[in-house]
């Protein structure tokens, strides 16, 4: 073995070590780049669309995100709780929801796109309080006539499972339905309309 057969090995080691520690800077170089392009948690909180996966969410159970630094709550409605809000129709202050508190594509007395998934921002339109969801019928700290929904314990405001306030209360507007749309059966997004909107 000669000197010159020990230089090219090691010339051919060197370089190939060299190019190995540079395409690691390059790669740690790219990867926080690349995650700069996704909205920062400020942006975020400032309104950047909130995907969720529904599909997890049991008739009759209540879950919460976080969407503009508000709670905003998706509600799995059974058929009994979509029944009981036509009956609440002359209980409630404004049952066709005419005041501007949910997008115009939201009609109709369930205030939302699909009858069984209500989506509303968990915000008393009294004092903005957090209401309690209370799914069950006529306990007895709400009374025999009350068949399920939202209850502000500050003021004492009451909604139904659509977040229309009942007659008389506080609160002078039914609750916000933000904008949101289905991506699929399993999953939307607050914050973004619908295509066809």
């Amino acid at each position: 073995m000669n000197n010159g057969d020990v230089s090219q090995g090691r010339r051919r080691f060197l370089i190939g070590a060299t190019a190995a520690v540079g395409g690691v800077g390059v790669v740690g170089a790219a990867v926080p780049f690349v995650a700069s392009w996704n909205p920062s948690a400020k942006a975020e909180a400032a309104g950047a669309p909130v995907t969720v996966n529904i599909s997890k969410i049991e008739p009759g159970q209540q879950i919460t995100v976080s969407w503009r630094g508000m709670p905003v709550w998706l509600i799995r409605r059974t058929d009994d709780m979509v029944g009981s809000i036509e009956k609440l129709n002359d209980k409630v202050s404004d049952p066709q929801s005419e005041a501007p508190q949910q997008p115009p594509y939201i009609d109709g007395i369930l205030r939302s796109l699909k009858p069984e998934l209500a989506v509303l921002v968990g915000l008393c339109t009294h004092l903005g309080c957090v209401p309690s969801y209370r799914p069950e019928v006529a306990p007895a700290d709400l009374g025999d006539e009350w068949l399920g929904g939202l209850f502000c314990p500050c003021h004492g405001s009451r909604y139904d499972m659509a977040g229309r306030v009942y007659k008389s209360q506080p609160a002078p507007l039914n609750l916000q339905v933000p904008p949101y749309r289905y991506d699929d059966d399993a999953t939307l997004t607050i914050g973004l309309d619908p295509e066809a909107a």
